[in-house]
């Protein structure tokens, strides 16, 4: 049996650092390079959600997999097949290469490497909360503050590489696997523990009691949509029915193995405000480059990414000091955090000028900083009972909504505001600019709109910017990305009420813990 001097708590730390740094790297390049596969291969902005999209339900899968597993197979199994999962999507995705395949292997690229950074993160979140137990919120955030410095440095290599030498986007995707070997040596030998339900001899059904029927509603659901989306390009009749046939079964599974528990309602809600989570800060960072680049320019867009991103790094090391400093339970620092990213997107919806973007997705990004980090840790806190298990599904749950409702919701908000932007400013406009592709929200029928052509609207906005005034473009020309423009604004504007409704839920949570004596770490019994 391994002994706790065995253990090197720090080096598991840096080594879980610079996994989630590799994920970071890939999703900023990625997420900057979108505007390549939208012009080369014409996708739609619907289209290019999907893509954007796959590249987070993945993770689900990963994760939830992966913790259920961990302590069964091990951490560095886990951790082997990450590596491999890394390689393997760098090569599906760098297969892309005409507008017949390019869809396909864009897709299963990004899932398989979001399914890789999941397999990881599957490792990495029980493992620092399980070596250190007595400060998961300060931990958990510094483990995470690897995200946005991934992304720092994958956006700074982009804005190089693209805007500056116009280097192809496969050579700037793959930089993604120098983290990636580097995380592989750090984890390379090491010694890993068990989470404290394990430890403590706590069967799998046991973790997964408190989880229960509801908990794993919300997985299910989330999963059946997953389902639905990939099958409808093999049975697009029956797609939503079978995707929620599936999702029922695996319920009906959980419900059977768990003896038809509940679950924990606390734990239920949390995983909803997590959906919302993952849909805010993921979802919003998948388009958020194209967004500021299309209201002002590709390099400023860029530079607006890295300053939300660094602003995010350097918070994430102040969450210990912030919570007793301030006297901020993890509850209430999560609460302010969705008034700020409320008021954030509120006012970036309104931006007009670079320094008025500054202070707008910087409220935001102070807001969106604490989020993941800091719900993983409640729920460590409070279900230390369920191992890896309640944490893996909960990251799984906000990776989903990031890609099945965030990033396509917004992709779909914005094909459907632009749209209706330019018909409401010229009809005939429109019909030119016009879309040949429809856009569904979770392909519901009735929510079929027609955005613009993405090809069509970059030629537009080239045109615009060569002269002052946009004296070299056509009033048709100038019209069509006034209302694109017009689109990115009234889709940060509805972005926005995502972290309204968290801080409904965050208050709600304060007035239980209130009643209860205040939030406590939850001790397993010996």
């Amino acid at each position: 049996m391994q002994t706790a001097a065995a253990i090197n708590p720090r080096r598991l730390l840096w080594a879980g650092f610079m996994a989630i740094l590799a994920a970071g790297v890939g999703f900023a390049i990625r997420g900057g390079i979108l505007d390549n596969w939208r012009e080369q291969f014409g996708f739609t902005a619907s289209q290019v959600g999907q893509i954007t999209g796959a590249g987070l339900t993945g993770f689900c899968f990963g994760i939830i997999i992966g913790g259920v597993i961990v302590d069964k197979i091990g951490y560095g199994k886990l951790v082997a097949l990450a590596l491999v999962g890394h390689i393997l999507s760098a090569l599906v995705t760098f297969s892309a290469s005409t507008p017949d395949n390019a869809y396909q292997m864009l897709f299963w690229g990004s899932f398989i490497f979001a399914f890789a950074n999941g397999t990881l993160e599957a490792v990495a979140n029980p493992l620092v909360a399980t070596v250190f137990p007595q400060n998961r919120t300060h931990y958990l955030n510094i483990l995470h503050a690897s995200w946005p410095a991934g992304m720092v440095l994958g956006t700074v290599a982009g804005w190089f590489l693209d805007d500056r030498m116009g280097i192809d986007w496969k050579w700037q995707l793959a930089l993604y696997l120098i983290p990636t070997a580097i995380y592989a040596l750090m984890f390379l030998g090491q010694k890993f523990p068990k989470s404290e339900a394990a430890a403590k001899g706590a069967s799998f059904v046991d973790m997964f009691r408190d989880v229960g029927i509801l908990g794993a509603a919300v997985a299910c659901y989330l999963l059946s949509l997953f389902f639905g989306d990939i099958l409808k390009n093999f049975v697009p009749d029956n797609a939503a029915a079978i995707g929620y046939a599936l999702g029922g079964l695996l319920l009906l599974g959980v419900a059977a193995m768990t003896r038809f528990s509940i679950g924990s309602l606390m734990l239920f809600i949390l995983f909803v405000t997590h959906a919302l989570v993952g849909a805010v800060e993921l979802g919003t960072d998948s388009w958020i480059q194209n967004i500021t680049g299309n209201l002002f320019s590709s390099e400023q867009g860029k530079a607006l990414f890295i300053w939300t991103s660094a602003i995010m790094f350097g918070l994430r090391f102040c969450a210990h000091f912030i919570e007793t400093k301030l006297g901020l339970s993890p509850i209430g620092l999560l609460l302010v955090s969705s008034v700020l990213a409320f008021v954030g997107l509120r006012f970036a919806s309104g931006m007009n000028t670079f320094p008025a973007a500054l202070a707008a997705l910087g409220i935001y990004a102070v807001g969106k900083t604490f989020f993941w980090p800091t719900m993983l840790a409640v729920v460590g806190d409070r279900f230390p009972q369920t191992g890896a298990v309640a944490m893996s599904i909960m990251g799984g749950i906000g990776m989903l909504s990031a890609g099945l409702i965030g990033g396509p919701g917004l992709g779909y908000c914005k094909d459907r505001f632009a749209g209706e932007s330019l018909r409401a400013v010229d009809t005939a406009v429109y019909e030119q600019y016009k879309s040949e592709t429809p856009s569904r929200f979770l392909n519901i029928p009735s929510t079929e709109v027609f955005g613009l052509d993405g090809p069509k609207v970059a030629e537009a906005r080239a045109a615009v910017a060569r002269g002052p005034g946009g004296q070299q473009a056509t009033a048709e020309q100038a019209k069509a990305v006034e209302a694109d423009q017009q689109g990115d604004r009234l889709t940060l504007k509805a972005d926005s009420y995502i972290p309204a409704t968290m801080a409904a839920i965050y208050v709600g949570f304060l007035l239980y813990f209130a009643s209860i004596g205040g939030y406590r770490r939850v001790e397993m019994s010996p």
